[in-house]
C-alpha cells in the first residue's frame, strides 16, 4: 500500500503525535502524518518557511511532547550524550518524557539506554525501527546515492576502476556494492558472516572474511563501512594507502576510528543522515513503516488514546 491510497481508521483522530527532532525527512513525515487525521506537533528540525499544513509548530520539545500519546523521534541513533538527531539539543529522559499521555509510545530508529531506562520508569512503551528489513530496503536507494555523491566529492578517480571495500553486507551493503559494481568499481566485501559472503560472491564482488581486512588494506582506494561495530581500528587505518578515503555510514558511535585517520592524514567521512538525500522518498517510506506501527498499537484496545 502507498502512502497516496493509505486510508486510516477513526482511531487515528483520537491520536495526538508529536514529531521530534531529525532532519528535511520529518518535514515530509509530519505531512502524512497530518492526513491521518491526528493532532501533529512538531519541533527539532528544518522548519519550512511556508510551514506545513495540518502541523503544529512547539516552542521547545517539552510542549511538543506535551499530552502526546505518540511520540516520533529521528531513524539516526542517538549520540554518545543521550542526545537525539535536531537542530538543537535534546536528550529524551524521564523529566523531557512525562509531558507524554498515560501509556504513551515512542517510536524511532533505536534506543540508547538512558532512553529505554526513562520510558520504563514512565510506562511508556519504545518501537525500534532501525532492524525493518522491509523498511530499510525502501530507504536504501535514497541512502547508497548518497554515498555515490561523496565518494564523487571526496576522490580525485573515477568510481569506474576503483577499488573499493565494503565492510558488511546487510540490506544497504547489498544495495551499495549492487550500485557501484555496475558503476564499474572493483568491489570487494569484507563480512565476518559466510553467507553475507556468499551474497556478494553472486553480485559479481570479491568476498574477503573480516579478519583478513589487515592484511588486504593498502589495496583499497576507498573503503566504506556499513557495520554497526567497531572495524575500522588505527592499525587497519595505518595500512592503507595515504591517499584512500574512508567513509563510516553507521550511526552513533560510528565504526571507524575517525580521530586516527584525521590525525594520520587519511581524508575520513562520517556520512550520517545519507536519507536526507531525497528527503520525501525517504520520509515517505519511513512513515509507511511508522504508520504500520501504530496500527499494530491501535488494534491493542486496551493501547486506545481517548
Amino acid at each position: 500500500m502507498t502512502t497516496a491510497t493509505r486510508t486510516y481508521s477513526p482511531l487515528w483522530q483520537r491520536l495526538t503525535i508529536a514529531v521530534v527532532g531529525g532532519d528535511e525527512r520529518e518535514q515530509e513525515i509530519c505531512r502524512l502524518a497530518a492526513g491521518s487525521g491526528a493532532v501533529v506537533k512538531a519541533f527539532g528540525f528544518p522548519w519550512p518557511s511556508d510551514g506545513i499544513d495540518g502541523v503544529i509548530l512547539a516552542h521547545d520539545a517539552a510542549r511538543a511532547l506535551a499530552g502526546a500519546n505518540i511520540v516520533l523521534f529521528p531513524i539516526p541513533g542517538i549520540a554518545i550524550d543521550g542526545s537525539i538527531f535536531a537542530t538543537t539539543q535534546i536528550i529524551p529522559r524521564e523529566s523531557l518524557l512525562s509531558e507524554m499521555a498515560a501509556s504513551a509510545h515512542i517510536i524511532l530508529g533505536r534506543a540508547d539506554d538512558g532512553l529505554r531506562k526513562a520510558a520504563a520508569m514512565l510506562g511508556i512503551k519504545i518501537h525500534e525501527y532501525e532492524g525493518d528489513h522491509e523498511l530499510m530496503l525502501l530507504r536504501a536507494p535514497a541512502i547508497v546515492e548518497g554515498v555515490i555523491r561523496v565518494l564523487i566529492e571526496n576522490t580525485q578517480i573515477t568510481i569506474h576502476g576503483a577499488r573499493i571495500c565494503v565492510i558488511g553486507q546487510g540490506n544497504i551493503g547489498t544495495v551499495l556494492t549492487r550500485t557501484l559494481i555496475s558503476l564499474g568499481a572493483h568491489v570487494t566485501v569484507a563480512a565476518r558472516s559466510s553467507i553475507q559472503r556468499a551474497s556478494a560472491y553472486t553480485l559479481g564482488a570479491v568476498p574477503l572474511p573480516l579478519e583478513n581486512l589487515l592484511l588486504e588494506a593498502e589495496s583499497f582506494d576507498v573503503l566504506i563501512s556499513t557495520a554497526p561495530a567497531s572495524v575500522v581500528t588505527s592499525s587497519l587505518i595505518d595500512r592503507l594507502q595515504p591517499n584512500a578515503l574512508i567513509v563510516d555510514m553507521t550511526a552513533p558511535p560510528g565504526s571507524c576510528d575517525l580521530k586516527h585517520a584525521s590525525a594520520t592524514g587519511r581524508k575520513a567521512i562520517w556520512a550520517r543522515a545519507l536519507g536526507r538525500r531525497a528527503p520525501i522518498t525517504v520520509g515517505r517510506s519511513q512513515w509507511m513503516g511508522i504508520a504500520r506501527i501504530i496500527d499494530g498499537i491501535l488494534a491493542e484496545p486496551e493501547r486506545h488514546a481517548g
